[in-house]
């Protein structure tokens, strides 16, 4: 399996990027990868690195296994989990691509999440891309080419992927992971296509549990009391995903920086090491910030899903439902509401993530969003 069969439903996007690596002639030094959540932007960044650092054989096992591991020494890589990614950041991969590759045709660096950067830090990329060095290639993703200034997407070849079928994602899964073709298509079905989201729901029967509930919580609401106790559970249900999310790749960054300062595991941290470990589990506490964010707008997005099947219920539209395992509940629901209210409920949820993108406390933003959708008071937009 190569790094390009890590997609699907993206072979206009990948057959781009493949001419353009077998045409040195053609290259382009700078590219933006586009495309909703889960669509695969970061996976086809480095199965393009992969092509190119493997030069014009073609992809070979050890490039691959490198890129994987983001150890190839001719590529540089930033990934964030935090809100922004800090000018620092962007100075040292500018300050890396001015030096020619050491081994590989070119030297690749992507940035994950360019949409991060702020103004003042993306004016520093931006001189990169004006005099890039002949053999230094930078792959950017973001969600939307809008998310970066003007003059960076004026300097970039755009690559804008598609949100790929249940079905495209269903064969993903039981091809990549060996999942039941009935979980595979559920899990894709519920995630919304969202690739990663899908392989979760697929392979963690907790993480199922908790988006069960979830759906569960939020059907039950009867009153403005039951609202509030509502936007506490579902608080902890997101915080609680987003920590079994991170607990094993934190537990992983540990063990390898210990290795790396030659630490025994279990072993003694000597004095002069600590400050490493230190601002490895401060890096880790900011990130959390943003993992529990993120689980917050994944529970909104899971209601988004809910309340559009009861619509559609409603409508009597006759479309597949997204939430196709609670078809019971959600035609009870139906019954019990009117279309209005439910895209009244859909405008609260959209309401609802710009306030926590906006760092409205999340347990606030739920709350106001539960009585809005819930049909108890007319609207709660002057509450926050």
């Amino acid at each position: 399996m190569t790094a390009w069969d890590e997609l699907t439903g993206q072979e206009a996007a990948i057959a781009l990027l493949r001419e353009a690596a077998a045409d040195p002639g053609a290259m382009t030094h700078s590219w933006l990868i586009t495309g909703p959540p889960g669509s695969g932007r970061s996976n086809l960044a480095y199965a393009f690195a992969t092509e190119l650092l493997s030069g014009l054989g073609g992809e070979d096992a050890l490039t691959a296994a490198q890129v994987a591991a983001r150890t190839h020494p001719d590529l540089a890589v930033l990934a964030t989990d935090r809100v922004i990614i800090s000018i620092d950041e962007v100075r040292h991969l500018v300050q890396q691509s001015q030096y020619s590759p050491s081994v590989a045709p070119y030297r690749v660096i992507v940035i994950e999440d360019a949409d991060r950067m702020t103004e003042r830090t993306s004016n520093v990329l931006l001189k990169a891309l004006e005099e890039p060095p002949p053999r230094t290639v930078w792959v950017l993703c973001a969600p939307n080419a809008a998310d970066l200034i003007p003059t960076i997407r004026s300097r970039t070849r755009s690559v804008r992927l598609r949100v790929p079928s249940v079905a495209e994602v269903a064969d993903l899964l039981v091809r990549r992971d060996g999942v039941d073709r009935a979980l595979a298509e559920q899990a894709a079905r519920e995630s919304q296509s969202h690739i990663g989201m899908a392989h979760r729901l697929a392979t963690d029967a907790d993480a199922r549990e908790r988006r069960a509930r979830t759906l569960d919580i939020a059907l039950s609401v009867a009153s403005v009391s039951g609202a509030v106790t509502a936007a506490e559970q579902l608080v902890s249900l997101a915080t609680a995903d987003a920590k079994a999310f991170t607990a094993e790749r934190e537990a992983e960054e540990r063990d390898a920086a210990l290795r790396s300062l030659g630490v025994e595991p279990g072993g003694t941290v000597p004095p002069a090491l600590r400050s490493t470990l230190k601002n490895l589990e401060e890096d880790q506490k900011r990130r959390a910030t943003r993992s529990v964010r993120d689980g917050i707008d994944r529970v909104l997005v899971d209601l988004l899903s809910l309340h559009r099947d009861v619509l559609m219920v409603q409508l009597g539209a006759g479309v597949e439902l997204v939430n196709e395992s609670m078809r019971s509940r959600i035609e009870q629901a139906a019954r019990t509401r009117s279309p209005e209210l439910s895209l009244a409920a859909l405008d609260a949820i959209s309401q609802a993530r710009r306030r926590v993108e906006g760092n409205t406390p999340p347990a606030l933003a739920l709350e106001a969003m539960l009585i809005a959708a819930s049909g108890r008071v007319p609207s709660l937009g002057s509450a926050l």
